[in-house]
């Protein structure tokens, strides 16, 4: 048996071009990138959500010299959410990134163990969670779903 899998995402020249909320997200995400712990990668990722009650929260990467015990900045805003706020959704999150690691024009996707996070964040809650990348350029990806990042997660199939 085939089957096919379809993806579905929305593709922006730039960020600004996101609705009033969605570009405040974008803001809080590269000024927490700001704060990121970077000296081995220079690689520097904010990451903010936006809360069904309104709230706003944040995280920065932070690597450790005994890598691999650094956390991506998805991770850390995620677990801070769910540990100060297990009640109150994730309406949606917006990952962005500055540094050499990536060519110019290309967009940071999270890797696969923040998908993992982001993804059991969203089963958790029996709720999508909205997912907006942004590139060094300001190209902008979004998608209605964390599944559509990460569609044969662990424990899914």
């Amino acid at each position: 048996m085939e089957k096919i899998l379809t993806i579905q995402f929305r593709e922006l020249e730039s960020w600004k071009l996101l609705n009033d909320s969605d570009q405040e997200l974008v803001k809080k995400a590269y000024e927490i990138s700001q704060n990121a712990y970077a000296p081995y990668s220079e690689f520097y990722v904010g990451a903010s959500v936006q809360m069904a009650n309104g709230e706003i929260l944040t995280g920065s990467n932070q690597e450790n010299i005994a890598y691999p015990s650094g956390l991506c900045a998805e991770r850390v805003v995620l677990f801070y959410a769910g540990s100060q706020f297990p009640k109150t959704k994730i309406d949606t999150i917006c990952v962005v990134a500055k540094g050499d690691l990536l060519p110019f024009d290309k967009i940071l996707s999270p890797c696969g163990a923040c998908r993992q996070v982001m993804l059991e964040t969203e089963i958790r809650q029996t709720d999508q969670v909205r997912v907006i990348l942004v590139s060094q350029n300001e190209k902008t990806l979004i998608f209605n779903n964390v599944k559509d990042l990460l569609p044969f997660a662990f424990g899914t199939i």
